[in-house]
């Protein structure tokens, strides 16, 4: 029935009957909690449920409350034939307790009119539960494919819906820069849109011929953070440079090497366009972080580092010139240069850097988030250098990789990443030591969307892979994943009700094929052998 998994349940005899008689009440503390219940509970049941500042002595109330002996995030669930009460250790926990009431009722609730012939009853049941990881996250690349507002205020009821509590945002690439900034309105005058998109992940796939655009002013980001927040969800930006900034350089060529004129690219892949690293292009995203950092609360903030070609920086006379006075041996140390001085500028507002693994081929400033994207070599190197460790394994949780071997897999990109993959997943190395092993944040999986153009395509490839992942990421103990899908079953039951286009066990939908457009699959041997070469150069 729940999912993810709670840590112990016990069912008791009876139930609740949600009825014109319920209430609810709830703690000072609580309150907004409570408003968002009622606002899903009401449309479906059709139920009033009033709020109440005190317990009636009638109880037939949903009774939420901060509990006692209860962490970070975990909560207790009490339901009997007298009524509901749900326990938080912070209101974060009293939202998730919120999550599995909602789960114990029928799919119906999450319909959004009056659901005539269903009765609203909860099975009387004990549960206590605490997530395993803090950080429980999903990467969404709105560069690639640009997703609006009101598709990314769904993604986060979904996220809710599976108790994952970050959203990675990665607002900025050669592709498209989305989002607003005031003190250098260019980026996305010029950045934010492109004149095609590649039709295909092969290096020779034709262009559509159709721009493609669009990017989220301050108030649709304000928005944004505060739905987030509402439903305990961290939303961390990315801005990610040196490399994948050609929609910058576009928009602002002095910024590339040479000054020469770009276009926003219109192809994939890893692009040799890249940042200059002049005194003055660093003041420049010192002042786009300043305003990423105001509009985004939260305690990290993303830079990328990632895939950042040097062959212009070593064929540039100029930047040989900077290294020099530098005192920089190698153009990777300059990319750890740019870096840190960007680093230190978040970290004198109080917040910590995220960056991907490629940062670990050079210096990388102590406090450090590391997203371990190519296997898993770079969060034993993160956590074994003390550095924090947020794992993201490609062959584990990248959700745009192909599902199956099946031939009509759209656009298949790279090895099979099935849900039972998915559901296997780890942040956690087994090779470090426990000292080490408390360097390890959490894990994401990473919605990349170059094949993706559309929110329903999303969640062709996001569900069901996300529901095992957020189960991987909360529960403790010995998963089976025979005993997952069973309860996958009957919780597909409510992906339906929200309206979720996801992938079926017997393969996509006609709609959902992309027939005579090339992807690029790989071998699981040659995905690891590709990977050996990238890590190859990752200092531990």
């Amino acid at each position: 029935m729940f999912l993810p998994r709670p840590t112990s349940m016990q069912t008791d005899n009876g139930e609740f009957v949600l009825d014109a008689s319920t209430a609810i009440t709830a703690a000072p503390e609580l309150r907004s909690t409570a408003r968002w219940l009622q606002s899903v509970l009401r449309p479906s049941t059709g139920l009033d449920l009033p709020f109440l500042s005190h317990l009636p002595e009638a109880q037939h109330t949903i009774d939420l409350r901060l509990g006692e002996g209860l962490g970070p995030e975990a909560y207790r669930l009490r339901v009997s034939s007298d009524g509901i009460v749900i326990e938080g250790g912070d209101p974060a926990g009293a939202f998730y307790g919120c999550q599995s009431l909602l789960q114990s009722l029928p799919s119906e609730v999450h319909r959004r009119y009056e659901v005539a012939g269903v009765r609203w009853a909860v099975p009387a049941v004990r549960v206590e539960d605490a997530p395993r990881f803090a950080w429980r996250g999903t990467m969404l690349d709105v560069a690639r494919h640009f997703m609006p507002k009101h598709d990314v205020l769904r993604f986060l009821d979904l996220m809710a819906m599976h108790r994952l509590n970050t959203l990675h945002l990665h607002l900025t690439d050669d592709q498209g820069w989305r989002v607003e900034i005031l003190r250098h309105p260019r980026l996305t005058e010029v950045g934010g849109w492109r004149s095609e998109s590649p039709l295909g992940a092969s290096p020779e796939a034709p262009g559509d011929g159709r721009p493609h655009g669009g990017f989220y002013t301050q108030d649709d980001i304000r928005e944004i953070v505060g739905y987030a927040a509402q439903r305990h969800i961290t939303v961390v930006p990315e801005v990610d440079i040196p490399g994948h900034s050609q929609a910058a350089i576009a928009a602002y060529p002095e910024l590339g090497v040479g000054g020469e004129p770009a276009e926003v690219w219109t192809r994939w892949g890893v692009n040799p366009r890249v940042l200059n690293t002049e005194e003055s292009t660093v003041a420049f995203f010192r002042d786009v972080l300043d305003e990423i950092m105001d509009l985004f609360p939260g305690p990290v903030v993303g830079v990328g580092g990632d895939e950042c070609p040097t062959t212009e920086w070593s064929e540039d006379a100029r930047t040989q010139e900077l290294m020099r006075e530098r005192g920089l041996r190698h153009e990777n140390e300059l990319r750890s240069w740019f870096v840190r001085q960007l680093g230190s500028h978040v970290t004198s507002r109080g917040r910590r850097l995220l960056g991907w693994d490629d940062l670990l081929e050079d210096e990388v400033p102590a406090g450090t988030v590391v997203a371990s994207w190519r296997g898993m070599t770079g969060a034993v190197t993160a956590a074994r250098r003390g550095l924090y460790v947020i794992a993201c394994p490609d062959d584990q949780v990248y959700l745009d990789y192909r599902q199956s071997e099946r031939s009509d897999e759209p656009i298949p990109v790279a090895v099979p990443v099935t849900v039972e993959t998915t559901y296997g997943f780890d942040p956690v190395p087994p090779e470090l030591t426990d000292a080490e092993r408390e360097h390890v944040l959490g894990g994401q999986a990473n919605i990349w969307t170059e094949h993706m153009d559309s929110p329903r395509t999303v969640d062709y490839f996001a569900f069901p892979r996300l529901c095992a992942v957020a189960e991987a990421l909360w529960s403790t103990g010995e998963r089976r994943y025979e005993e997952f899908r069973g309860r996958l079953d009957h919780h597909l039951a409510r992906l339906d009700a929200v309206g979720v286009e996801y992938r079926r066990e017997t393969g996509p939908l006609p709609w959902q094929t992309r027939p005579g457009i090339v992807g690029r699959p790989s071998t699981l041997a040659e995905r690891e052998a590709f990977i050996d070469v990238l890590v190859a150069d990752i200092k531990s």
